[in-house]
């Protein structure tokens, strides 16, 4: 069975503005702690045996040098060295990118790098809350391109509080003749909470359609695998780590508000970052949730996340029987098609993805 690794970095040097993500500025002190909190877990998922790994944030490039070495050895000591990875995925930012750090990460074996830009235009930058700049980012991605990174993915977002059509297209045009293998295109969410939320700030989503619309035309004109909802990929380049979650395979999950599913069971440590700390030096569960989807849950879940990837899926027996009349559902109303047999979402489905996964997620509808 195929299982990835998931570590989270929870720090950061600023909060943006629409980030829902757990994740704590100004908190640098509690890193070497948290490091050793992070080592505790680990050990007691000792040889689970994975093939994927992903270190995510937060923004796991605030880690120093030696810090990034501390890293790896946790993770050699308990799974394997990050080279053993299939797929072994560092996120960063690019003003905390620098060439030592990127010398180091390919040294410990590091193969595919995440960075976040989000726009090409430093006044929405300024607008979400970016500590960076675009001139920042292009010298951080040219010096991972020199330091070795052959495989790198870019996040842009579309829909930001005055962003137009023309200033999207042309930060997506200007990102792709960079010519990353892969780009991550995400329509921006307001999720209670955030400041975003707080000021009241509305999505156009007639605008952020025309947006990614666009942008599914001309990436796939220029060569990109449109493979998921919100992902392009240079043919071979798609992300094997996110897959196998889209796939439905297990993963472990280390770190404050890391999940994991093994077993048929998913579980959730605490998103309070000194609670994290204090339990897992103190021989004490982080964990805040755990539950196993049985039954209809589980597999609708497990349709909805196959529905993501635009290759679709033959349904099961156990998915006919349970969700056949809502697949048949969408197919009428035009937001699924049906293939030689194979279901997947239409191009109206691909914006209007939540009106199917709505389907598949308890309390069920009817047909």
């Amino acid at each position: 069975m195929k299982r990835g690794l998931y570590i989270h970095i929870p720090f950061c040097k600023q909060k943006c503005l629409y980030c829902d993500f757990a994740s704590y500025p100004g908190q640098e002190s509690l890193l070497d702690d948290y490091l050793a909190a992070l080592s505790h877990e680990a050990a007691l998922n000792k040889e689970i045996a994975c093939q994927t790994l992903y270190v995510g944030g937060g923004t796991p490039s605030l880690l120093a040098v030696h810090q990034l070495q501390r890293l790896a050895k946790i993770i050699r000591k308990n799974f394997q060295p990050v080279p053993a990875f299939l797929e072994s995925t560092f996120e960063a930012n690019p003003e905390s990118l620098t060439p030592p750090k990127i010398a180091e990460l390919r040294q410990l074996g590091f193969n595919r790098l995440s960075m976040g830009l989000q726009s090409f235009h430093d006044t929405e930058l300024k607008t979400l809350g970016r500590i960076h700049t675009a001139e920042q980012f292009l010298q951080a991605y040219r010096a991972a391109q020199a330091g070795g990174f052959e495989n790198i993915n870019v996040d842009l977002i579309a829909g930001l509080p005055g962003q137009t059509l023309e200033s999207f297209s042309s930060g997506l045009h200007r990102l792709a003749d960079l010519r990353p293998q892969h780009l991550s295109v995400y329509g921006l969410q307001i999720e209670e909470g955030t400041p975003f939320y707080a000021r009241g700030i509305v999505c156009d989503d007639a605008l952020m359609r025309q947006m990614l619309e666009h942008t599914h035309d001309f990436l796939t004109a220029a060569g990109y695998h449109h493979y998921e909802i919100s992902n392009y990929a240079l043919p071979g380049y798609e992300s094997k780590h996110n897959t196998l979650y889209w796939q439905s395979g297990e993963y472990v999950g280390l770190g404050c508000a890391a999940a994991a599913y093994r077993g048929g069971v998913r579980r959730q440590n605490t998103p309070v970052l000194k609670d994290y700390i204090f339990d897992m030096l103190n021989g004490k569960s982080p964990l805040i949730f755990s539950e196993q989807l049985t039954g209809k849950a589980r597999v609708g879940e497990g349709l909805l996340l196959a529905l993501r990837l635009l290759d679709g899926l033959y349904l099961s027996d156990e998915q006919k029987e349970f969700f056949g009349p809502a697949v048949e559902k969408h197919i009428q109303n035009g937001l699924l098609t049906q293939d030689h047999k194979k279901v997947k979402l239409s191009k109206e489905g691909l914006y209007l993805a939540n009106e199917v996964f709505r389907s598949f997620v308890a309390p069920f509808e009817d047909a």
